[in-house]
């Protein structure tokens, strides 16, 4: 019986993964598709989102039977509680690729994105994706100094994303409003796409260590002893400077 429970844990885990990865293919492929104007790779990606519905339903019965039947506690229960959230963390990040797939189904056969903002959003979808993968990987390998990693990627995003906002309030702006209005829905998914991402690793760093992501940051900033300086608190070194 034992062993059987801790099966169906490690199957949530794998649930977990596969829906990082199939999410993580989904953005990479809904940017193409609203780049290049590709219809049929827009509609696969909109289709391929049931998919991680299904996995996500298919969790959440999974682990609300165990916590039914096992009543787990300590770090058992923990590791079903974080992984209901991060379901609904990669459940959403599909549908922010569907999103973007549904943008360029919509304006096909014309471009939702100006050429001058092409190379922006390819690297946002690409960062997007990298982030994903990471998460992943931070998910199998339940490393702490890794997830805490995904924060500091994301101000990428956040800069690319001001990047954009910065060219759609320019007055040199000339594509007119409903481009302006599908660049600035396209930026938004991808940043709140990069915050499911991070919100999936700062679980990982509850469910291993029992405490939050942005506690443990502030535990390992080490305070400056002996120095002279009144500012001298280590918050301008962070964790990867440690």
């Amino acid at each position: 019986m034992r062993d059987a429970y801790h099966e169906e844990l490690d199957s949530i885990g794998d649930s977990l993964v596969e829906m990082a990865r199939l999410v993580g293919s989904a953005i990479g492929r809904a940017t193409t598709a609203i780049l290049d104007t590709d219809l049929k790779l827009a509609e696969s990606v909109i289709e391929a989102d049931k998919k991680v519905d299904e996995l996500q339903h298919d969790l959440e019965a999974r682990a609300i039977a165990l916590l039914a039947r096992q009543q787990p506690v300590a770090t058992d229960l923990r590791i079903v509680v974080t992984s209901l959230r991060m379901s609904a963390d990669l459940e959403r990040s599909g549908d922010l690729a569907q999103h973007v797939a549904k943008l360029a189904r919509l304006r096909f056969p014309e471009r939702a994105v100006p050429h001058d903002l092409h190379a922006t959003i390819l690297e946002m979808g690409q960062l997007a994706q990298r982030l994903m993968a990471k998460a992943a990987e931070v998910i199998v390998t339940k490393d702490v100094d890794l997830a805490l990693q995904l924060e500091q990627d994301d101000d990428e995003m956040d800069l690319l994303h001001r990047t954009l906002f910065q060219h759609l309030i320019d007055d040199r702006w000339k594509h007119g409003i409903e481009t302006a209005v599908d660049v600035t829905l396209l930026g938004r998914y991808y940043e709140r796409y990069a915050d499911h991402a991070v919100a999936v690793a700062k679980r990982v760093v509850y469910l291993v260590t029992g405490e939050h992501a942005d506690e443990l940051q502030q535990q390992e900033i080490p305070p400056v002893a002996g120095t002279g300086t009144g500012t001298g608190t280590g918050a301008g070194t962070g964790v990867e400077g440690a």
